[in-house]
């Protein structure tokens, strides 16, 4: 048990002691010190110690919570809290199947860590501010959007600080026992039933009405379906049966291989593209990728759905959507080359001449950083394509290559910065590579491409 610790000391005793301190005043048999935790010596609280498991291994590694349950109800918290308050706390997502008893944390978590941020939640969302007690209940306001917190041991009655992510969560999933959650308005509306049909008419209104119950339990069961049945409930009964269901494919396709998790972000994505709402779906593109565990993989996959030989114009289109995945993601930038290796494959008497001004579109966007394409510059790989192919692709990209590592040499002189502006890249048929040459530009207001398309 870990709610109140005042200092190392009982922290020590409590993990010698397996977790089943009680806490009042009186001695730790490991220490023989008096201690003082609650003011009230009558109160005894114990909850078991966190127990961690770490499951999977690579992107979908994770760590299941095994005794969850126990512990949130030794809080008495829904477990839905604590596991998304570690969530909050370690950046990562979190998934939760009641059903099975499952509460999961993205990545590998050590138990201890995971009991010191128990330890935070209990002080934040649990325990009393006036008389440190954890018999507390907390009250929803969903219109003012507020969470009162109320103690039974003292009296206490305040608000708690809704500025922790987990307080969005709370609003939008009040605890069971809370007025206004679904089984309260469920019980209110059948009592409500009860009274109307009981104690209004002449046979059943006498003083035993109160906590007797009908004379045929059947009518019960006729009035709960019938409530059931109505507009309202089952619209309820369909968003409760959708979350749960929700919750269950998350834990699920987290269980899949990684060529089954690729496949159902290949699918969402297509999706998205045939309904028209690519567009403006980056961020929901990126979350399922997230949720999936293949960010990394993502470019690769929207280069096959987004891409074809009008890749020049595409890129410009769709850079939103790849940015999003690239960004400071070394290991995405170098499956977005390979997605262009695939997509050369598909369309090579298009696409295999124009390899160079590709990786300069691609480089200008900020999609790919220059350590990355020189990296991959330096080893022909058959991981996308055949090995002819591919060095086909490397000897094509050798001008840009060539460009790129020139640049860089010339961006260390002193005169760099001067002669920036009158750099430009030209294609030597003669040649066939790319060259640097200093130019007087005749118009400085008209942009022109960095290379002669015509000409490659």
């Amino acid at each position: 048990m870990s709610l109140f610790y005042e200092n190392e000391l009982l922290r020590s005793c409590w993990n010698l002691c397996g977790g089943n301190l009680v806490y009042d005043q009186g001695a730790c048999g490991h220490s023989g010190k008096i201690f003082f935790i609650v003011a009230d010596q009558f109160y005894r609280y114990k909850m078991p110690r966190l127990i961690a498991k770490v499951e999977g291994k690579g992107n979908g590694i994770k760590t299941v919570i095994v005794n969850m349950t126990d512990v949130a109800k030794a809080l008495s918290r829904p477990p839905t809290y604590p596991t998304k308050f570690f969530g909050c706390e370690l950046g990562a997502q979190t998934q939760f199947d009641a059903k099975n008893d499952r509460f999961i944390v993205n990545g590998s978590h050590e138990a201890n860590k995971l009991q010191e941020m128990l330890d935070v939640f209990i002080r934040k969302f649990v325990l009393c501010p006036e008389c440190d007690n954890p018999e507390t209940d907390l009250h929803i306001n969903p219109k003012k959007q507020t969470i009162g917190n109320s103690c039974k041991a003292c009296g206490y009655r305040g608000m708690l600080d809704t500025r922790h992510k987990l307080c969005t969560f709370i609003l939008k999933n009040p605890p069971e026992n809370e007025p206004g959650s679904v089984k309260e308005k469920k019980e209110k509306k059948n009592r409500k039933k009860d009274k109307e049909n009981g104690s209004g008419s002449g046979e059943a209104g006498n003083h035993n009405d109160i906590d007797a119950p009908d004379a045929v339990d059947g009518d019960d069961d006729d009035e709960d379906w019938a409530e059931e049945t109505t507009e309202e409930a089952q619209r309820r009964r369909m968003e409760e049966i959708s979350a749960h269901a929700k919750n269950l494919t998350l834990s699920e396709d987290l269980e899949k291989t990684l060529e089954e998790r690729v496949n159902i972000f290949y699918n969402f994505v297509k999706q998205k593209r045939d309904d028209g709402a690519i567009d403006a779906a980056d961020k929901e593109i990126l979350a399922e990728a997230e949720r999936l565990d293949v960010t990394a993989m993502g470019p690769l996959i929207l280069s096959e759905l987004l891409f074809d030989e009008n890749i020049r114009d595409q890129i410009k289109k769709y850079k939103r959507h790849f940015l999003r995945f690239c960004v400071n993601n070394k290991k995405a930038q170098k499956y977005l080359l390979g997605g262009f290796e695939c997509l050369v494959k598909l369309h090579q008497a298009q696409l295999l001449p124009r390899v160079p001004v590709v990786f300069k579109d691609l480089y200008d966007a900020d999609l790919v950083e220059e350590d990355v394409i020189l990296s991959w510059a330096e080893k022909v790989s058959k991981k996308y394509v055949s090995k002819e192919l591919a060095k086909e692709i490397h000897a094509k990209a050798a001008p840009f290559i060539k460009w790129l590592k020139e640049a860089e040499e010339e961006s260390e002189g002193s005169e760099a910065e001067e002669d920036d502006e009158n750099v430009e890249v030209v294609y030597d048929s003669s040649a066939r590579e790319l060259k640097v040459e200093t130019v007087k530009p005749d118009k400085p207001d008209e942009e022109e491409d960095d290379f002669d398309i015509d000409a490659i």
